[in-house]
């Protein structure tokens, strides 16, 4: 009797535990084991034309689990650890209240998955633009000056054999005339 009165105190200082964890869980004040809910934006887009992931969260408490406090006597909604019955009860309460932690931490772990995804596939559009962006205005200026200089070598030719061309068409003239 004296290490079942025991386990009572471990077992509710454990439920407060819980309960505690459950308040002290957020991040950016957003509280998804407090039951708030949290909506990530894909895209700057309204209304209709928005991408969004909304994730709703779930009041966690001990009670909510289905776990009520554990005491020395029979007393309706707690468990009395000094009945064997109710130990059977509180066992599998704990186990169902597992079961629920798990479901709710796969949906948290799928729905986690879908905003990574988003974010890597972000990441690399933005580093392949960045690099497309980079190479249209990056350039040599060594080489496009020997460019400039070729093409301005080849309008002089052109001009001068244009001109020959034309000296030698009035000579040919001059010779008939």
């Amino acid at each position: 009797s004296a290490v079942r009165s025991n386990l009572i105190q471990q077992f509710n200082d454990l439920r407060t535990q819980i309960d505690q964890l459950a308040k002290d869980s957020s991040y950016n004040g957003i509280n998804l084991l407090a039951g708030d809910r949290l909506s990530i934006a894909f895209n700057e887009k309204g209304g209709t034309n928005q991408t969004k992931l909304d994730i709703q969260g779930t009041n966690l408490t001990s009670d909510n689990l289905g776990i009520p406090q554990a005491v020395n006597t029979q007393l309706a909604g707690f468990f009395n650890f000094q009945n064997d019955l109710d130990l059977e009860k509180a066992t599998g309460s704990l186990s169902t209240a597992l079961t629920s932690l798990r479901s709710l931490a796969s949906t948290f772990g799928s729905n986690l998955s879908v905003a990574q995804t988003r974010q890597d596939f972000t990441k690399e559009m933005v580093n392949t633009l960045t690099t497309g962006a980079d190479n249209l205005v990056l350039a040599d200026s060594n080489e496009e000056g020997a460019k400039l200089l070729a093409l301005n070598t080849r309008q002089q030719l052109s001009q001068t054999a244009l001109s020959l061309a034309s000296q030698a068409d009035q000579s040919v003239l001059r010779l008939f005339s």
